[in-house]
């Protein structure tokens, strides 16, 4: 539990409302505070009471707490301050949260009205701000909140005063968290929405319950705590819902030219660039800001603007034939019955897979990295391919000719190598953007030219969570899909000929990363989107390691609502192949299913695919079943007698962690619910533990089930063919 003992704590306007919870929720969890309420009405000019501020008082001290009333004007913050040095001899956090209100339209306001807001809500939180400001320097130690509204932020009408004073608060604290910094004060500005005096006039009917101050509350004691170190940030507030919010820009467009006066045509001509939010940058400081506007200054000194301003445009035709081979190469079968929308032109939703976005752009690779642009020489035989982003705006068509317009971003100096980094926009006939891909290239031997390190138009990669994966996908590559690939476009001989492959240090030829890359995508398309390319929205890797045609690619996905971080290992390499993946959807269609059958054959060469949810958790049935299935299939015709497909939910303290499916009609076992086209006949919950019992001869079925530790749903007597399993194959 966060406890404050010892800690002094100012809270303004806490005689009612969010200041009342907050100092309530102080004083019991130790801390000493001072109630500060002027008594006042909602519209700062009526007579004072010390009632708000007394009562709130009693109830911190009828709960075993500390507490003094202060019934001074925020607007004479000394005298606040001097308050809680009086009485408990150092001030260690202040909340700034008293407020008014003087609504009116913009045209109606008067002086009075503007002044006395901003008094009440700015000039107070410097007043008490600047009071307190020496003592938490002197200690070392400080909490500041200053307590902004999603008016300043995204305005309201007849709020014109108030708006300018909140947002005024976010400058102040962003600018404090600065100065606080080295003596341990932090600043950090909430915009809380809640049922209160206040607002009780501005939220719907019905909002009481859903929005109480005590849904605010906790956030503002985590700030406050010697364990939070957050300063500078921003946060929206409401409900239970707490998110951080940040200003962004668009990358924005040099219209300037060398040589040559700028004019508003050439704002006007830029424009789309100028507002344009596909690639937003943010700043963390001022500094970043200036760097940012300096760099973008000097490539219009050093370069006269070439860099920036050269486009590398052309055509790309396609039709329906290299889509459907496309999806082939990057594993689509139709032994996945979900992969027949991408193999099949007449399909009634024939689509494309969004990773095939990266095979127009990488047409223009070629003409950018030899252009002569670069500035340095590239070496095309010692070029790898280092990370990749798609974002798709749109579909992609099914057939026609895409107008490329590519664009070199950054070169950067890595010593070993050089980073060269260009986009490529893709537009339609129509002469819409339908998508952008980033390449990022590694020219090795290219670098110490004296250039800068880091990029901030590249997209970066973001690192997994660090958990167990919540869905793994698994599917074997064929020992030709690096033959298959290259007629994609990319015939690089690295991935066909054996001697070319031989002199650049691999022992065979490996698969393109970009066909690794197709795979992972699919595996959590299909495992997120439901194989539906209308719900992706964009995706970054970073190649890590190659792979070689016939091995599998094991894909771990994590869901953090619509993102989906993924990486991809070779079980058989135990080797991580793709790293700081993530995936953007429009929306979430969760699909624990495999992308098609589970083909547990056999003689000839086939690809299998499957998928399985992963719960965290350690469960001892996994185990049980592995044995199971590697006994059963000894005996292919073991798992058929049973003749039904029954399923498995294995709990653990009360909780389901995971499936096995049992399916008797194709003689199969694997993790996860049934496959797509089948439904459970029988489904069994049981606890992990009471499972191994079972399993291993220690329990009976029938005496867990007459203690209510079995759970069985559906014809339960098909359960009873279980017995050929677990009677004479799973005495483990």
């Amino acid at each position: 539990m966060l406890r404050f003992l010892g800690r002094v704590v100012v809270v303004t306007g806490a005689g009612n409302g969010l200041g009342k919870e907050y100092a309530l929720a102080f004083g019991a969890r130790g801390a000493s505070v001072v109630v500060n309420d002027l008594g006042g009405n909602t519209s700062g000019d009526s007579s004072q009471s010390s009632r708000p501020a007394d009562e709130v008082v009693k109830l911190i001290q009828a709960g075993g707490g500390k507490a003094v009333a202060d019934y001074n004007s925020v607007e004479n913050g000394k005298a606040v301050i001097q308050t809680a040095i009086d009485n408990f001899g150092r001030i260690d956090i202040l909340v700034n949260n008293a407020g008014i209100l003087r609504d009116k339209s913009f045209v109606n306001m008067t002086e009075q009205d503007w002044d006395l807001v901003h008094r009440i809500h700015l000039r107070a939180a410097y007043s008490l701000t600047h009071a307190a400001w020496p003592y938490m320097r002197k200690q070392q130690f400080g909490r500041v909140i200053f307590t902004t509204s999603t008016s300043g932020l995204y305005g309201n009408f007849g709020q014109a005063n108030y708006s300018a004073a909140k947002m005024g608060l976010v400058g102040l604290s962003n600018t404090l968290s600065f100065e606080g910094a080295k003596y341990n004060i932090t600043c950090n500005a909430i915009a809380p929405t809640a049922f209160s005096r206040l607002t009780q006039g501005l939220l719907p009917s019905g909002a009481e319950e859903n929005l109480k101050p005590e849904f605010v509350m906790p956030l503002v004691l985590y700030l406050c705590h010697e364990s939070c170190s957050d300063t500078g940030s921003l946060f929206e507030v409401a409900g239970g819902w707490i998110g951080k919010v940040r200003l962004q820009k668009s990358s924005g467009a040099m219209v300037r030219r060398a040589n040559a006066p700028m004019t508003a045509e050439d704002v006007r001509d830029n424009w789309k660039d100028i507002i344009s939010f596909a690639k937003p940058l943010y700043h963390l400081t001022q500094t970043d800001q200036v760097s940012h506007i300096m760099n973008v200054v000097e490539t219009i000194s050093n370069n006269d603007g070439k860099q920036t301003n050269d486009i590398f445009t052309q055509t790309f035709s396609y039709t329906s034939n290299q889509v459907i081979l496309y999806a082939l190469a990057v594993g689509c079968s139709l032994r996945q019955p979900n992969s027949l929308r991408f193999l099949y032109e007449n399909h009634e939703n024939f689509s494309v897979l969004p990773t095939f976005s990266v095979i127009p752009a990488q047409s223009l690779s070629l003409p950018m990295l030899t252009s002569g642009k670069l500035g340095l020489e590239i070496d095309l035989t010692r070029v790898l391919h280092g990370e990749q982003y798609i974002e798709l705006y749109k579909p992609l068509p099914t057939s026609g000719t895409m107008t490329l317009k590519g664009k070199i971003v950054d070169v950067l100096d890595k010593g070993s190598g050089a980073v060269v980094i260009y986009d490529v926009e893709m537009f339609d006939e129509t002469e819409t953007l339908i998508s952008l891909n980033q390449f990022v290239i590694f020219s090795v031997g290219s670098g110490n030219f004296g250039g800068k390190k880091t990029s901030e138009n590249q997209r970066p990669t973001v690192a997994a969570p660090k958990r167990k994966a919540d869905q793994v996908c698994r599917e074997t590559t064929s020992i030709d899909q690096a033959a298959l690939y290259r007629l994609t476009g990319d015939e690089n001989p690295l991935h066909i000929d054996p001697s070319f492959a031989s002199v650049a240090g691999f022992s065979r030829p490996i698969l393109h990363g970009l066909c690794s890359f197709g795979h992972a995508v699919r595996h959590v398309l299909h495992t997120y989107a439901n194989d539906d390319p209308t719900l992706f929205k964009a995706t970054k890797v970073r190649f890590n390691k190659p792979v070689d045609p016939g091995q599998t690619i094991e894909t771990h996905m994590w869901r953090e609502g619509n993102r989906i971080f993924f990486e991809s290992k070779v079980p058989e390499s135990n080797q991580t192949v793709l790293t700081g993946g993530y995936m953007d959807l429009h929306k979430v269609v969760l699909n624990t299913n495999s992308p098609g059958a589970t083909q547990e054959s056999s003689k000839s060469t086939t690809t299998t695919t499957t998928t399985t949810k992963s719960s965290g958790v350690d469960l001892k049935a996994r185990a049980v079943f592995d044995e199971i299935n590697k006994r059963a299939k000894s005996q292919p015709d073991l798992v058929k007698k049973i003749g039904a497909i029954i399923v498995f939910d294995i709990t653990k303290d009360g909780k389901a962690q995971q499936s096995w499916t049992i399916d008797g009609k194709k003689g199969s076992i694997y993790e996860g619910k049934p496959q797509e086209g089948t439904t459970a006949q029988v489904t069994i919950t049981v606890d992990d533990n009471d499972f191994v019992d079972l399993a291993s001869g220690k329990a009976s079925a029938p005496a867990l089930f007459a203690k209510g530790k079995v759970k069985a749903k559906g014809n339960v007597m098909l359960a009873q063919k279980l017995s050929v399993l677990f009677k004479d194959q799973a005495k483990l």
